[in-house]
C-alpha cells in the first residue's frame, strides 16, 4: 500500500508541475494582449500592462521578456528587461540603439506619471553543473550585457553600460 500511496502522490505532484510549466509558458500564436498580460509585473502592474501591451503591439527584433513598474507617490518608474539572445534580425550597434531608444520613448509615452524608465538586456550565465541558484549562496543565472537609465524629459540617459564582449559583438554585427 505504501508504494501505491508514494505512485500516486509522485503523479500529483508531477501534473501539479506540468500545469505550472503550461501556465509559464507563451503559447505560439498568442495575442499580443496575452503576451503583455504575461510579461507585466510589479507594484504598478496595471501600467506595466499598458506599457507591454503598447511595446508588443509591433515587431521587435529584441525580446522584451519583462516589463515591470512600480509607483511612488504619483510617480512610476518601470523598467524594461530584453534577451540578448536570438535577435529576430541581426544587429550592429546602431540599429540596436535605435530599438533601445524606441523601446525607452515608447514607455515614457504610455504614461506621463512615468518618470523615469531603466532597460536592460541580460544573457544566461552558465551557472556550471550543481550549481546553488537559490538562497543564501546563489550562483547568478543571468548576466547584465546592457543597461541604460533614462529620466522622462532627459536628452540623454543618465547612464549606459555595456558590457564590452557584447560591445564588440553588435559592432561586429549579431544576431544575438
Amino acid at each position: 500500500m505504501r508504494s501505491r500511496t508514494s505512485s500516486v502522490g509522485a503523479l500529483a505532484e508531477f501534473v501539479l508541475a506540468a500545469l505550472v510549466l503550461a501556465a509559464a509558458v507563451v503559447p505560439l500564436g498568442a495575442t499580443a494582449a496575452t503576451r503583455a498580460e504575461l510579461r507585466s509585473a510589479g507594484g504598478d502592474r496595471a501600467t506595466a500592462l499598458r506599457v507591454a501591451a503598447v511595446l508588443l503591439a509591433h515587431p521587435l527584433d529584441l525580446q522584451l521578456t519583462k516589463v515591470r513598474c512600480e509607483r511612488v507617490g504619483t510617480s512610476s518608474f518601470c523598467g524594461l528587461t530584453l534577451s540578448g539572445v536570438k535577435f529576430k534580425h541581426p544587429l550592429d550597434t546602431a540599429r540596436f540603439e535605435r530599438e533601445v531608444d524606441d523601446l525607452v520613448r515608447g514607455a515614457l509615452a504610455v504614461d506621463p506619471h512615468i518618470a523615469e524608465v531603466d532597460l536592460w538586456v541580460t544573457l544566461p550565465a552558465n551557472a556550471g553543473v550543481g550549481a546553488v541558484v537559490s538562497g543564501d549562496f546563489a550562483v547568478p543565472t543571468s548576466a547584465t550585457v546592457y543597461a541604460t537609465t533614462v529620466p522622462r524629459g532627459a536628452a540623454v540617459p543618465s547612464g549606459v553600460y555595456w558590457d564590452p564582449t557584447f560591445a564588440r559583438e553588435l559592432a561586429a554585427g549579431s544576431a544575438g
